[in-house]
Order: C-alpha cells, then sequence, then structure tokens
C-alpha cells in the first residue's frame, strides 16, 4: 500500500489506535480484525502501531479498555448506595454493549483487568464495604453481577430472540409460563432479572451477617 507511514510521523498513540481498532471491529467483525487490516485503515506500517502497542493480543486488550472507558462519564457524581452503584454500572456496561455488539464477546470472555475496568469493580465493592456488607458477599458480587449480564448480553445480542416450539404435552409447565417470557432483550426484562440477582446478594448478607 502506498502512502504508509512509520513511527511517530504517522501521528500514531495507544489511544488513536484502539479506536481505530474499535471502529474496524464495530464495522467488520472480530472475525476480520486483524493488524494489517487496521494499518490500512489508519494509513500506516503494521510495525508502527506494534511500536505502540505489543501484538494482538494487547490490542484486544485495548479494544476492550476503550469502550469499557465509554462507560466512566458521569462516574464521579456516581452514588454512594451500593444497589444504586450496582444497577447503574449494570444500565451503563448494557447501554455499551448495545453500542458495540461485535466488540462485546471479547469483554465477556477475556479477563478485563484495565484500569478503568478495575475502577468500576472498586467502586462497587468500596460501596458494599461502606454499607457493612460481609467482605465475602463484596467480593462474590463482581462474579455474580458479571456472570450475569455477560451471560444475558451474549445471548441477547447474539440475534436469535426466538425460542422453539415446546410440546405442551411433555412440558406443560414451561408453556404456562412461556407468555410470562415475553419481552426478550427488553428494558423491563433486564430489570426483573437485574432484581434476581441484587436481591440474591442482599439474602447472602443478611444469612452472612446473622452468623
Amino acid at each position: 500500500m502506498t502512502g504508509r507511514t512509520r513511527g511517530t510521523s504517522a501521528g500514531l498513540d495507544r489511544a488513536r489506535i484502539a479506536a481505530a481498532a474499535v471502529a474496524l471491529v464495530d464495522r467488520d467483525g472480530l472475525d476480520r480484525f486483524g493488524v494489517r487490516r487496521l494499518a490500512d485503515d489508519l494509513g500506516v506500517d503494521p510495525m508502527s502501531i506494534y511500536h505502540h502497542i505489543k501484538g494482538k493480543a494487547a490490542l484486544l486488550d485495548a479494544i476492550s479498555e476503550a469502550v469499557i472507558a465509554e462507560m466512566e462519564s458521569g462516574a464521579e457524581e456516581a452514588p454512594d448506595d451500593w444497589e444504586q452503584v450496582a444497577r447503574r454500572t449494570a444500565h451503563d456496561y448494557r447501554r455499551m454493549a448495545y453500542r458495540h455488539p461485535r466488540v462485546f464477546p471479547l469483554l465477556a470472555t477475556r479477563p478485563q483487568t484495565s484500569p478503568v475496568a478495575l475502577a468500576a469493580l472498586e467502586r462497587l465493592v468500596s460501596a458494599m464495604r461502606q454499607a457493612g456488607l460481609p467482605d465475602q458477599v463484596a467480593a462474590d458480587a463482581p462474579m455474580a453481577l458479571f456472570s450475569f449480564l455477560n451471560g444475558y448480553l451474549l445471548a441477547v445480542l447474539s440475534g436469535s430472540p426466538g425460542r422453539p416450539a415446546i410440546d405442551a404435552t411433555a412440558y406443560p409447565t414451561m408453556v404456562a409460563l412461556a407468555p410470562l417470557q415475553a419481552g426478550f432483550g427488553s428494558i423491563a426484562e433486564f430489570d426483573r432479572l437485574l432484581d434476581a440477582v441484587l436481591s440474591g446478594i442482599r439474602d447472602q448478607a443478611v444469612r452472612q451477617a446473622t452468623h
């Protein structure tokens, strides 16, 4: 490709590379993501990218960090109540997932240890400790919350909301409950399931506090 530039003359930095990588995955998907395609989009030599981010795995981490950073807006006004923190985090995470459905599998399948990811967890567990919840409950809460969020959002964003027909004779209770499972992927369903997760955390806190 003609017109490629190298090194600092390309005007590259980690943030610019990550933003371009997010845009590339948003457009073409993870299966087609590669350093050469990213270099083409940036108009640079691939080695210029490696000068700032060392390898494809590090690029994938930079993509994850960039989209998680979108949740940071307004973090300074985050509420103190742990349930409000959890709800705000969950809804911010959902909105981010809907903005970047092709990026989202990275967040659900790779460890998220970037500063922005850890800051979100720190806000949650700090609020739980300040509220007097047992340390074990606070330690378990991120896994409980994000196991729900990742599993649910992966299912919703897979684009397969339809449920197969169920034999009413063999599974009468499932058929009777089916109307209550309408609205797959809706905000009402999301809030209902999130309530169940947070209620479980509350109940666990009460049980541990009384033993």
